[in-house]
Formats: C-alpha cells, sequence, structure tokens
C-alpha cells in the first residue's frame, strides 16, 4: 500500500528541490494566458537563464491560472510572491536584471492590491503554484493524502458525515446540499453505481471551471475517488466540453499518472478500494448542463432531459443510481477531508458555507477568476477585488448566474453574495459567472441577447420552452425596434410565468429570469420604448407617433 510515508517522501523531494533555487518563476499557462503569449515568455525566461548561466538559482515552470486574465500573460516571482502582468518576451531581461531587488515598477501587481488580499483561495490554492501537469507538484502541495486518510482511516458513512459538516452545497447552481446528495445515492442499495462530474460549462462569459481544470486537475480526480469510496461507486464520468481542449488534455495526462501510481484503478494505494474514471466529450450543447440531458448523452443519446422523478440518484446513468456535482463541488472535497467539515462550516454565512470561485468579466478594470467567502458583499467584489468600472463609467447592473440568471442594479451592490440574498432580488449564484454592465449599455439589449441564448439553446422537447422563448425574444425585439405596446409588455411578462412554470428542465425555467430581473429593477427602460396602440414607431428623441 502507498503509504503517508510515501506521500511524504515525495513532497519533501519536491520542496528540496525547489529550495535549491533562490527564485522560482512561475509563468502561467492557463487557456487566457496562452492566448496572450504566455508560451513564448516561458521559452524566452528559460533561455535568457541559460544563457547567463542562472540555472542553479532559478527554476521556471508554467502553472495554472494566477487570477489577473485581464493582465495576461502574467507571471510571479518565488518566494518574493511578485507579480508581473502583462508580461512581455521584451520584457524578460529587465525582470531577470531585478531577481532579488527592486521589482520592474511597470509591470509590477502589488502583493497587498486589493484583487489579492480580499481572495480567500480553497478551491484554487494551487492555482498558480503548481504545474498542472505534474503529479508530484499536486502531492507536495498536499495532493492524495485526503484520499489516503479516506482509505487509511475512515469508513464510507464517516466521509458523508464530514461534508454533511461541512455544509457544502452543488457549485453547479442550484445549491443543493452536497452531503444530502450522497447519503441519498449511499443508501440506494444499488450494487452498480456511478459518480459523474459535470465540467459542461456553458455560461457566457463562464470560465471557472476551466481553469480548475486546467489548473489542479489532480483535484477533481481526487474529490470524485473519495465520492466514490463513500457512495460506494466504482466508476466515474467527467462530462467536458470539446471546446475546452487544454482542460481535457490535462485531464488525460492526470488521470493516466494517477493510475500509473494507483491513485486510481484497481486497488487504489493498495487497498480494496477501485474506482476508474473515463473522459466524456459534450458538442457544446448549453442543455447538457442540465443532468438528465448530461446522462443521456454520455450514454450516446441525444442531449434532452428527462422528467423528473426518478433523479439521477435513484435511476441515472444507464439506469444505475448517480451521483453528479461539478467541478467545483469536487474540488472542495480534499480541503474538507484535510482540515474537516466544522472548519468549512465556518467559513460563509450561516446557510451558505464556504468559498466561491466567480468569473469576474465585462466592463470592470480587473477581470479574472477569483474566489471569495460567501457573504461577501457584490461591492467589495466589484469595487475592491474588480477595481470598478472601467473607463470611468457608471455601473449599471451585475448580471449573476450566467444567461438565466439576473441583472442586480447598483442600489444592491451591498447585499451579501450568498444563495438566498441574490435569490431575494430575482437572481442566481448559478455557477459563477459574474458580468459587470456599465451605464452605456441597453438593458433590454442585454435581456434580448440573453434570451436569444435560451432560443439557440433549447432542445426544443418541450412546448413551452420552444416555442415560449422565441415569442419571447420576439417581443424583446419588438420593444428594442420601438413598435411595441404596453399590450406586449404585458404579454410578455404573461409569457414569462408560463414557460418558468410549465418547461420541462431548469434551462427553459429559468430562462425568463434576465426579463424578470430587468423588469423589476429598469422597467422604465423598457416603457421608455413602448409606443401606444395604433402606433408603429417610436421616435428617436422618445415622442410617441
Amino acid at each position: 500500500m502507498v503509504t503517508i510515508e510515501d506521500l511524504s517522501e515525495i513532497r519533501e523531494r519536491v520542496q528540496r528541490q525547489q529550495g535549491m533555487c533562490k527564485h522560482r518563476i512561475h509563468v502561467c499557462v492557463a487557456a487566457g494566458c496562452l492566448a496572450a503569449g504566455s508560451q513564448e515568455v516561458l521559452r524566452a525566461l528559460r533561455e535568457e537563464i541559460d544563457k547567463r548561466g542562472l540555472g542553479d538559482r532559478c527554476v521556471v515552470k508554467g502553472v495554472g491560472c494566477l487570477g489577473p486574465c485581464s493582465g495576461s500573460p502574467v507571471v510571479a516571482i518565488e518566494p518574493e510572491g511578485t507579480v508581473y502582468a502583462p508580461v512581455q518576451v521584451t520584457d524578460v531581461p529587465e525582470i531577470l536584471d531585478h531577481l532579488g531587488g527592486q521589482p520592474v515598477e511597470r509591470l509590477h501587481m502589488r502583493s497587498d492590491h486589493p484583487f489579492f488580499k480580499r481572495q480567500l483561495k480553497i478551491v484554487l490554492e494551487n492555482s498558480g503554484k503548481i504545474d498542472p501537469e505534474e503529479i508530484d507538484d499536486y502531492i507536495a502541495a498536499k495532493g492524495y493524502h485526503s484520499l489516503y486518510k479516506v482509505l487509511a482511516t475512515m469508513n464510507p458513512a464517516e466521509v458523508i458525515t464530514e461534508v454533511i459538516k461541512s455544509g457544502l452545497r452543488g457549485r453547479g447552481g442550484a445549491g443543493y446540499p452536497t452531503g444530502l446528495k450522497w447519503t441519498t445515492v449511499a443508501k440506494t442499495g444499488q450494487q452498480q453505481k456511478y459518480i459523474v462530474c459535470n465540467a459542461d460549462e456553458g455560461d457566457p462569459g463562464a470560465f471557472m471551471d476551466r481553469s480548475v481544470l486546467e489548473s489542479d486537475p489532480h483535484r477533481v480526480l481526487e474529490g470524485m475517488a473519495i465520492a466514490g469510496f463513500a457512495v460506494g461507486a466504482n466508476h466515474g464520468y467527467i462530462y467536458i466540453r470539446a471546446e475546452y481542449p487544454l482542460a481535457y488534455d490535462r485531464l488525460r495526462k492526470a488521470i493516466r499518472q494517477a493510475e500509473e501510481t494507483t491513485f486510481l484503478g484497481q486497488n487504489i494505494m493498495g487497498t480494496t478500494f477501485n474506482f476508474h474514471i473515463e473522459l466524456r466529450l459534450g458538442a457544446g450543447a448549453y442543455v447538457c448542463g442540465e443532468e438528465t440531458a448530461l446522462i443521456a448523452s454520455i450514454e450516446g443519446g441525444r442531449g434532452t432531459p428527462r422528467p423528473r422523478p426518478p433523479y439521477p440518484a435513484e435511476r441515472g446513468l444507464f439506469g444505475k443510481s448517480t451521483l453528479i456535482n461539478n467541478v467545483e463541488t469536487f474540488a472542495n472535497i480534499p480541503a474538507i477531508i484535510r482540515n474537516g467539515g466544522a472548519w468549512f462550516a465556518s467559513i460563509g454565512t450561516e446557510r451558505s458555507k464556504g468559498t466561491k470561485v466567480f468569473a469576474l468579466a465585462g466592463n470592470v478594470k480587473n477581470i479574472g477568476l477569483i474566489e471569495v467567502p460567501m457573504g461577501i458583499s457584490l461591492r467589495e467584489i466589484i469595487e475592491d477585488i474588480g477595481g470598478g468600472v472601467e473607463g470611468g463609467y457608471e455601473l449599471k447592473a451585475v448580471q449573476t448566474g450566467g444567461p438565466t440568471g439576473g441583472c442586480i442594479p447598483k442600489h444592491k451592490l451591498d447585499i451579501p453574495v450568498d444563495y438566498e440574498s441574490l435569490a431575494e432580488i430575482g437572481s442566481i449564484m448559478g455557477s459563477g459567472g459574474m458580468i459587470v454592465i456599465d451605464e452605456r449599455a441597453s438593458i433590454v439589449d442585454i435581456a434580448r441577447y440573453f434570451m436569444e441564448f435560451s432560443v439557440s439553446e433549447s432542445c426544443g422537447k418541450c412546448v413551452p420552452c420552444r416555442v415560449g422563448t422565441t415569442q419571447m425574444h420576439n417581443l424583446l425585439s419588438k420593444i428594442k425596434d420601438g413598435k411595441a405596446t404596453t399590450k406586449d409588455l404585458a404579454t410578455l411578462e404573461e409569457l414569462c410565468e408560463v414557460v418558468k412554470a410549465m418547461s420541462l428542465c431548469g434551462l427553459g425555467q429559468s430562462a425568463p429570469n434576465p426579463v424578470l430581473s430587468t423588469l423589476r429593477f429598469f422597467r422604465d427602460e423598457y416603457e421608455a420604448q413602448l409606443v401606444e396602440e395604433g402606433t408603429t414607431e417610436h421616435s428617436s428623441e422618445g415622442d410617441e407617433k
């Protein structure tokens, strides 16, 4: 059996190797920075270090997302904790000239910058620190120690108890209690069960799950293996969209490495526990983020939702009991087992525990990947971490929850970011997309854009969603074109309620959210574009013809 001593030996060896170098230069090689040229920066750093004969003092390695994506490519110098962004190949000599001295001021992003200081990292604790393609780097960061702890010292019921204690809720959007879901699957008594990781991240502007998989893939594998042990499953699938080739490649390498070192496969760490993981590529259909549609796609069928009940926990993949969680949920598990459920529950609010990863995007100064404690205010995220609206414009709204979420107006910025508070004002947590909208944007245009997304992504299986979203889009277009009346607006509101109540799955049920939330807080923008009955067009000056 692989022992804790074996893991500690690997950890000490990696730390010893790192300690031999005075400076460790980390270059982000996640998708965003790669697109901005980080691979060229990485190569230039290595070549310049060789040229200067600094190989015994400096080591350069590619790491996962460092966070401030608007400054790509991002480079960090350890142990100094110096962050440079954005870095070009031409900056490399100057960066090396300043090693051990004052940072290059024009590139320096201070460590006391609110973007870093206001965050609390659990899921992202290894992002930007480890090489995602080196399993030893993950082990050195206490990776697979939680799986060892589970197999060597705990029984399945004790594992589930810790997850229940943690108060962790599913990070895929609905916020269902993770421990309760695990308990349901564990109690089914079926011989064959499955674990499914939902990595079909489809929200416009969202890149949380992609970044986690690109930056720390072993963490998700470890979380899935622990889940398999807890509920009695020996087979898992990761359903990942084909648009994420880098995440897919790193997952594939990670699975192979984990199998070679007995962290996955038969007789894990020399025990009788077996757990295998396979990858399944999705074709990019948004509806496949819905768990029953995802199951249908893994089974080889068309990705359309199925009526529930029965729920996947009772009758899921191939008709068997199935536990489905998303990437971020599984990525929380190793830390919960390592530190205890009570530790996790001490973070956040009374009903929303732990942290949440967000993809902060839109017209904000500091676009990037962030992780914050539940309960932090939306204002702290936008103004402190995000640095406020880019270009000196006034904030109009913050859109959370993806295309089926809601728009939160400026005067609600002080609400705490948790499941309950967001729901109270007509939005949702969703999987973590957060888009900042400034005063120049038309709210009707935004609602129409998200409805257009829902129309194109509707699978068409149920009439309320297929027809209802199309009709809502038509009415929004009519309002935008200055041809709608108060009667049309009333019809739009009525349709929202019908689609919400009658659609088969979550996509249709939540598709009206952008309209309902913007009508709640920005109704005047809709009404300003209406015309009187019998007229045909709204004048450009705002007068009705």
